[in-house]
C-alpha cells in the first residue's frame, strides 16, 4: 500500500513538473521557409559542381521530345538554373539527370537515386532502369540521329567481327608466337 502511495505521488509530481515546463515554441512558417531555401541552395551548389568534361558532354545532349519505339516519347529538357543537368520524362516518370564520362564516347546521363540511365548514341538513344534491369524506352531518335540512322541504313559500317587483322590481307602471317 505504501508503494502504491509513493508511486502515485511520483506520478503527480511528474505531471506537475511537465505542466510547469514551458513548451518550446514551434518554428514559424518563415523560419521553415528560410531553412528550406537554404537547403535548396546547398543542393543547387552541389549540383553545380560538374567537371569541365561533364559540362562538355552536356553540350552534346540532344534535347526535346523524342519519339521512341512502340509509340512512346521521351522528353529531355536542360535546366537553365543548373547547367549540365536535365529533366528526363517518360510516361509518368521523371528523372533528374547529369552527364557521366564514358570510355566509349557514348553520351550517358544518370539519375543515381532512381537508378535511371539515358544512353545517347549517334543513331539512337535509350532510357534504362538499372535497378529493375529493364529498358523504359528504346530506339528514341532525334532529328540529327535520324540522319545518322538513315546513312547507316544506306551504307552500313563494317562489322568489327569482319575486320581482318593488319597484314592478313597481304598474305602476311599475324602469328606472333615463336617456334
Amino acid at each position: 500500500m505504501k508503494t502504491q502511495l509513493v508511486v502515485g505521488m511520483l506520478m503527480v509530481a511528474a505531471q506537475l513538473a511537465l505542466a510547469q515546463t514551458p513548451a518550446k515554441p514551434s518554428p514559424s512558417r518563415q523560419e521553415l521557409k528560410s531553412k528550406a531555401n537554404q537547403m535548396a541552395a546547398g543542393v543547387r551548389a552541389a549540383e553545380a559542381a560538374l567537371s569541365p568534361a561533364e559540362l562538355d558532354i552536356a553540350q552534346r545532349v540532344q534535347v526535346g521530345r523524342l519519339p521512341c519505339e512502340h509509340g512512346a516519347f521521351v522528353t529531355l529538357v536542360s535546366d537553365p538554373r543548373a547547367p549540365g543537368y536535365f529533366d528526363v520524362t517518360v510516361r509518368n516518370l521523371k528523372f533528374r539527370m547529369f552527364p557521366v564520362e564514358t570510355t566509349t564516347g557514348a553520351i550517358r546521363l544518370e539519375d543515381r537515386k532512381a537508378g535511371a540511365v539515358w544512353l545517347q548514341l549517334a543513331n539512337k538513344s535509350m532510357l534504362m532502369n538499372q535497378k529493375l534491369g529493364q529498358r523504359l524506352a528504346d530506339a528514341c531518335v532525334s532529328p540529327d540521329q535520324a540522319i545518322v540512322a538513315e546513312s547507316l541504313n544506306r551504307s552500313p559500317a563494317p562489322s568489327v567481327l569482319d575486320a581482318q587483322p593488319a597484314g592478313a590481307a597481304a598474305g602476311q602471317s599475324t602469328d606472333t608466337t615463336t617456334k
